[in-house]
């Protein structure tokens, strides 16, 4: 069957222009690092768009999201500003978190996103903490947590999916697997396979989707986000993916095999859908053409954005924090 016959023209073409936006915003701020904008580490989304694209595109308005430290792409996906997204990164006070998140920690809750974290699995419990908040305030969204293979072995995500199965929570686990925990090979990190064999062990959905194919991960996460908004409670769900790059700008990722490294470029997430719209008659080359283009235009803006936006000033550090109500004092 053709996409066509799948998916709206409209639908499949934003698939691609989100995925190329998110794909050209990372290859943009490692450069912009390499030139002194970005203080810190940065972490590369590249080679894992479909996983991003394909879950948020299949949630509404009203859902959240948790992020990590490779969370570029879930923000981009879900409809941040690059612009603000950038000013972020440089540390200006027109970022989304004003300068304090830095590219860990972008949080923005007008659009769903609890917070990015860049503690490892340091989001998974805080998205079952706002879907128990959905379910109290009687509200049918539903919350999706990303994490990687690493962060399925910490006690917070077995912690966090036991109590999401007890109470029938409606919180998605979207492990992106891309087979390295930092800079560790998942076979040496883990005896299992499949990390959503994991699930049968708190007697909830183990779900595989191709994270290189940004449909098959948009049709597991609406079934799953479907069944969850109905009251079926939690899922979990590994997308099978790869970094393109090391584990952090500057990484050379030495410790991966050449050929492996080469086998996942082949079927590099964005090229292979690209080819898929052209072969499927959807678009054209020139018409992708002109989705790449217009991506270049918005990012040059956004770059131009966050270079004219002033850094901060010392005293507004003390801004936008808890305070003790006891004594006054700002809690850093």
């Amino acid at each position: 069957m053709t996409l066509a016959a799948q998916y709206p023209r409209e639908f499949l073409g934003r698939l691609y222009s989100e995925m190329r936006l998110i794909r050209r915003f990372e290859e943009r701020a490692a450069e912009l690092r390499n030139a002194g904008f970005i203080p810190g580490f940065l972490h590369p989304y590249i080679g894992q768009e479909a996983v991003a694209v394909g879950t948020c595109a299949a949630l509404g308005p009203d859902d959240y999201i948790t992020s990590t430290h490779r969370g570029h792409g879930h923000i981009l996906a879900r409809g941040g500003d690059p612009g603000r997204m950038y000013a972020e990164l440089f540390a200006r006070r027109d970022g989304y978190n004003k300068a304090k998140g830095g590219s860990l920690h972008i949080a923005s809750i007008e659009l769903g996103i609890v917070g990015a974290n860049g503690i490892v699995g340091g989001g998974i419990p805080i998205a079952v903490g706002a879907g128990l908040a959905l379910r109290q305030a009687r509200r049918d969204g539903v919350v999706v947590t990303f994490f990687g293979d690493g962060a399925s072995n910490q006690g917070a995500f077995h912690e966090s999916l036991n109590l999401a199965a007890l109470w029938r929570l409606p919180v998605l686990f979207v492990c992106e697997n891309n087979l390295y925990g930092e800079f560790t090979p998942q076979h040496k990190h883990q005896t299992i396979r499949d990390i959503a064999t994991r699930a049968a062990a708190y007697a909830v959905p183990g779900l595989i989707a191709d994270g290189n194919d940004v449909l098959d991960v948009y049709r597991v996460v609406r079934q799953s986000a479907d069944t969850a908004r109905n009251g079926g409670g939690p899922a979990l769900i590994e997308c099978k993916t790869y970094r393109h790059r090391g584990h952090y700008e500057g990484d050379m990722a030495r410790y991966r095999p050449p050929e492996e490294v080469a086998r996942w470029l082949e079927a590099d997430p964005l090229a292979a859908y690209r080819r898929r719209l052209v072969t499927d008659g959807l678009f054209t080359e020139a018409a992708l053409a002109a989705v790449d283009q217009a991506v270049e235009r918005r990012l040059d803006a956004a770059v131009e954005f966050a270079k004219a936006s002033p850094h901060p000033a010392p005293e507004e550090a003390q801004e936008d924090v808890f305070v003790d109500s006891h004594d006054g004092r700002a809690l850093l």
